[in-house]
């Protein structure tokens, strides 16, 4: 397991670990002795100095290196700056790439300044190629005095500014008024290519928004793929294949054969821009409540996931839960698996809204307008919207009948095309 603990005196040995040729090749090389006694005074004082904070990087409870976070002006704008160092023997196992995330969590908790930079030396592939990973951007390079040389540092931010719609209007904009499910926006069957209309045909209530209703007569969706899952459901798109085929969408599994033709419906689909809901969460272990576009699938590898939000019940507790967001490659070559769980304060049975803004190079997650998290990766094709509630199967068989329905409520979808 891999965590950050709070600098302590007790680390000014780690200091010394951290300061061998090699591990400062791309810094201009070891400091003195007295430099370090400094240095480690700095890092207690950045818990008596907030903003800011430098901790110590633990792996299984062994000591494997630094990380911190502190105020820096970058270009007239306040921003933070990170930095990291890892042990050699730690190093190679994805240990930075967890302490950055932790760090980037803190930082968000902060909350004091929306701009985090960091500034590797150019020659430092390991450390530039984590900035590109974690969604920050490349704004050039710069060079400075350092340590009797000069640095030439690439500039790297990440920005964790709220989500600003100011003067931007929504090309659709979804309420569910009325008494009808307005069908040129929606499919109310999930994936039923690989089951029936019948059998996926969502438990639905429209009145003040949407109820998606998992009740005690509902069936499983298709037991012979998904075993005893039970789900109600909306999409904005449905793909055309044909019976006892493998090219459905969303191949959630292997072995998976088209049991009923379907029509194709190209209904909602956006491309880039922002793509938002308002919507409730459901407290109880054997639910998941999920709002997740999809790639439409024109060719078999256009299948990513843009995974906006992610709640199981099991994860939800008195004062809040974990919301999952990001990136899943699904069956798209180009991508990979990026999704992190975020902690959000809150009764997450109430509405929360959840939204992405989408742009050609990265996606950046909001929870009610507050930035969450950044994926660096190219979706570039159109997605159908997917708005899902789950029962999930229990290991002994059983159903909490007692609990049912299960409901989750949704107040609003909209899309904001690409400003």
């Amino acid at each position: 397991m891999i965590t950050l603990a709070r600098w302590d005196a007790a680390d000014r040995g780690l200091l010394t670990m951290l300061n061998t040729p090699a591990m400062t090749a791309h810094l201009g090389g070891p400091e003195t002795a007295a430099q370090l006694d400094e240095r480690q005074e700095r890092y207690l004082r950045t818990w008596d100095d907030r903003p800011g904070a430098m901790y110590r990087i633990d792996v299984d409870g062994d000591a494997a290196g630094g990380i911190g976070f502190w105020p820096v002006d970058e270009g007239g704008t306040p921003a933070f700056e990170t930095g990291w160092s890892v042990l050699p023997e730690f190093q190679g196992q994805g240990v930075a790439t967890a302490a950055l995330r932790l760090l980037i969590a803190e930082v968000r908790r902060d909350g004091s300044r929306t701009l985090l930079m960091a500034y590797p030396a150019v020659d430092n592939v390991p450390s530039n190629a984590l900035c590109a990973r974690a969604g920050f951007e490349e704004r050039g390079t710069g060079s400075e005095p350092w340590r009797g040389g000069i640095l030439t540092s690439r500039r790297w931010a990440l920005d964790m500014s709220p989500l600003d719609l100011t003067g931007r209007t929504p090309d659709v904009d979804e309420r569910f008024v009325g008494d009808a499910l307005a069908t040129e926006r929606w499919w109310p069957h999930y994936l039923p290519h690989w089951s029936s209309r019948e059998r996926t045909a969502a438990g639905y209530r429209l009145g003040s928004g949407l109820e998606l209703r998992v009740d005690a007569g509902t069936e499983p969706w298709a037991p012979e793929w998904d075993g005893a899952v039970r789900v109600s459901h909306l999409q904005s798109g449905q793909g055309a294949a044909e019976v006892g085929s493998d090219a459905g969408q969303h191949r959630f599994r292997d072995g998976l054969v088209v049991r009923e033709a379907q029509e194709e419906r190209r209904l909602w689909l956006p491309r880039f821009g922002v793509i938002a809901a308002r919507m409730s969460a459901v407290r109880h272990p054997d639910a998941l409540v999920a709002f997740w576009p999809i790639g439409f699938e024109d060719a078999p590898e256009e299948s990513g996931e843009i995974c906006i939000a992610e709640i199981f019940g099991s994860e939800m507790d008195d004062t809040g839960g974990w919301v999952g967001v990001g990136v899943k490659a699904q069956h798209d070559p180009r991508l990979r698996d990026d999704v992190e769980k975020v902690r959000i304060d809150g009764d997450l049975t109430l509405p929360h809204d959840y939204a992405v803004e989408w742009s050609p190079d990265r996606l950046r997650f909001f929870i009610d307008g507050r930035w969450v998290r950044t994926v660096a990766q190219r979706i570039h094709y159109a997605v159908q919207l997917m708005i899902d509630l789950y029962e999930l199967p229990r290991q002994d068989g059983s159903r909490d009948v007692e609990a049912l329905p299960h409901v989750a409520r949704i107040e609003r979808v909209c899309t904001f095309p690409e400003a």
